[in-house]
């Protein structure tokens, strides 16, 4: 791997770490709640903290690697915005293992929690996740409370196109671009709206190393139930992975090339 790119494959690898350390960090601390017990568990403030992890993430790493930290962005950009192929892989697999330490970091500060809990599922979205759990009662093996596989897919293909055209927005100097300083803001505000307005049936993955490299760590670490059936592959992974591509083909289409031309 050459030496730009191994520093990229570290911004990737240190951003995604940052993203799930605050982001599944937010869901341990509100689900389990060990101060204040369930009355604190709130959807707001779940919402809140997984946009400023966003928004953290992004600033920390942006300048070593563009700050992609979701290989359905990584995708997007390679299919539309002429990121090389070749790199693909190497940022993907970094979000891997970003996603991977970022919630080995959580399940050491939560650890004693999360065991007299029983070792609950805050780690990734789905069916048993802890927000189900609390929001819906009893765990279901096929649908997130009362919305089935398909709905949860439809909703994470929204949510995913919703994130990249915040996304494609906040750097589209031809539309209302922001500079580079304030384009992570816009992201997390996406990230923001779209958990708020839409996470609802799916838990928002919009992210496929978002929450399989978590749910890897789970698994591990004795959380039960993360990949029963086929909804960890197809929801939270295989649906943003191709919304990604499809999210920038839509901008261009519905956006980009209705601007008006500017001198």
């Amino acid at each position: 791997m050459e030496n730009r790119t191994m520093k990229e494959f570290i911004g990737e690898v240190f951003g995604t770490f940052i993203l799930i350390l605050l982001g599944d960090g937010v869901v341990a601390n509100v689900g389990l709640a060990p101060r204040v017990a369930g009355t604190a568990y709130n959807w707001n403030t779940i919402t809140i903290g997984w946009a400023f992890a966003v928004i953290i993430a992004v600033y920390v790493s942006g300048g070593i690697s563009g700050a992609h930290l979701n290989p359905a962005v990584t995708l997007g950009l390679a299919v539309r915005r002429g990121f090389p192929w070749k790199k693909v892989v190497p940022f993907i697999v970094a979000q891997m293992i970003g996603a991977f330490l970022g919630a080995a970091a959580v399940y050491f500060i939560y650890r004693e929690g999360l065991v007299a809990a029983g070792m609950p599922n805050v780690w990734s979205t789905g069916p048993g996740s802890i927000f189900g759990q609390a929001w819906f009662g009893a765990e279901s093996s096929g649908a997130t409370g009362t919305y089935g596989m398909l709905t949860a897919a439809i909703a994470e293909l929204f949510g995913t196109f919703v994130l990249i055209w915040g996304i494609a927005a906040s750097g589209d100097m031809k539309n209302n671009g922001l500079k580079d300083n304030l384009g992570a803001l816009i992201v997390g505000f996406a990230v923001l709206a779209v958990g708020l307005s839409l996470g609802g049936p799916s838990g928002y993955s919009i992210n496929p190393a978002r929450d399989l490299g978590p749910r890897i760590l789970g698994l591990l670490v004795g959380t039960k139930g993360l990949f029963d059936g086929l909804y960890w592959l197809i929801v939270p992974v295989l649906v943003p992975a191709i919304a990604g591509p499809i999210g920038f083909w839509l901008y261009d289409v519905l956006v980009t090339k209705n601007l008006p031309h500017r001198d």
